[in-house]
């Protein structure tokens, strides 16, 4: 359970990493089921062992498991993958999640037909030389004819160019307990570094910003990310502009891609 009673009480504003506290990772990122069709209907192509890297919370992992296939789900945060388990476990799906850092993990014996890192979930890689160490992780455990899929958002302008000071609503979300939730962030970009650095401010009716959390993720433009995945020893053999398929183009806000073996 959430422990924002201890932060009610102490009356103080707490600094906490967004995959601490899953229950409110998942107010925030629902059901998609167009993606998690997408996902479902790519790997049934390829076979039928999955392995999803930042699993998360196992909303992916679990409707993928429920569709038939073996899923073995990973992912850096204890605490996910403790929310991950009991979700499995309610759906009656079994789901072996393992504690591991994609930018280095070796599962000795296993090779997938499917490899998934879903929602944005790439962009935690902020340097080059990790993505290339996590792509060509993933492309030795790559079974023959197995593909990596993912997608990331299209980079936007707009909203990399927002004063760092300014506040904008991401949404409000009913909690079980504490009721209405408020979610502000502030975004404050890192040109250099192609680093997107937002910080979410949780709030209630009478207590703001009682949970403050950074979420920095890097920025993948479109034209530099086939040459990142060619270094990292796949190819891009497919780019969506969404779940549904449709032509990747020039007003497209998300990257559906589809790597193979170079």
């Amino acid at each position: 359970m959430f422990e924002v009673q201890w932060f009610r009480y102490r009356g103080e504003m707490s600094h906490a990493p967004l995959y601490d506290h899953p229950e409110l990772y998942d107010l925030v990122m629902g059901a998609n089921p167009a993606a998690e069709a997408f996902y479902s209907e790519e790997a049934h192509r390829r076979g039928t062992s999955v392995l999803g890297l930042a699993c998360g919370s196992g909303r992916f992992s679990i409707a993928m498991a429920k569709s038939g296939l073996n899923v073995v789900g990973g992912d850096l945060s204890r605490a996910m993958l403790e929310r991950a388990r009991a979700k499995a476990d309610s759906a009656g799906v079994q789901i072996p999640l393992i504690q591991l850092d994609m930018r280095d993990f070796s599962l000795p014996g296993k090779r997938f037909n499917f490899v998934l890192i879903a929602a944005n979930s790439l962009l935690h890689l902020h340097d080059p030389d990790h993505l290339r160490c996590c792509l060509h992780c993933i492309a030795r455990h790559l079974a023959p004819g197995g593909a990596l899929a993912f997608d990331v958002f299209v980079p936007s302008l707009r909203m990399l160019s927002r004063c760092p000071d300014q506040r904008h609503v991401v949404g409000r979300f009913m909690h079980d307990t504490l009721g209405e939730l408020i979610l502000e962030e502030t975004v404050d970009y890192d040109a250099a570094l192609q680093i997107n650095r937002v910080t979410w401010f949780w709030s209630t009716a009478d207590q703001k910003d009682f949970l403050v959390m950074p979420l920095h993720m890097r920025a993948l433009f479109p034209q530099e990310l086939p040459l990142l995945i060619e270094l990292g020893g796949l190819r891009l053999s497919k780019r969506y502009g969404d779940f549904d398929r449709r032509a990747f183009g020039s007003q497209s806000d998300r990257q559906v891609c589809i790597c193979e073996i170079a």
